[in-house]
């Protein structure tokens, strides 16, 4: 069974830094890509950062060159770096990865990261 696990959310001051890690476990069989999306009140899932299997990555434009997506292949992890950190980047937070097999799509359980003014 393939489980991912979130951590590193909490509760920061506006300008400050977190980073986020996503572990995956289980057989996967390869990854097309490996990505982080977040849900704020009252609004739909959106697209943070994508990074595919070849390296290429993509930010959404509310979050560029604050925000940066790193993996650790060996481990199995994928990492959201997030620096000057805004109010409304207040938000549930989920790692996502696409697997090759049928194109297949895993979810973590999601991180409250919360950002005061």
């Amino acid at each position: 069974q393939v489980q991912l696990v979130e951590s590193g959310g909490g509760l920061v001051q506006a300008g400050g830094s977190l980073r986020l890690s996503c572990a995956a476990s289980g057989s996967i069989f390869g990854i097309n890509a490996m990505g982080w999306y977040r849900q704020a009140p009252g609004k739909e899932r959106e697209l943070v950062a994508t990074l595919s299997r070849t390296g290429n990555t993509n930010y959404a434009d509310s979050v560029k060159g604050r925000f940066t997506i790193n993996r650790d292949t060996a481990k199995n992890t994928v990492y959201l770096q997030m620096n000057s950190l805004k109010p409304e980047d207040t938000a549930v937070y989920y790692c996502n990865i696409k697997a090759t097999t049928w194109n297949y799509d895993y979810w973590g359980q999601g991180t409250q990261v919360t950002v005061s003014s």
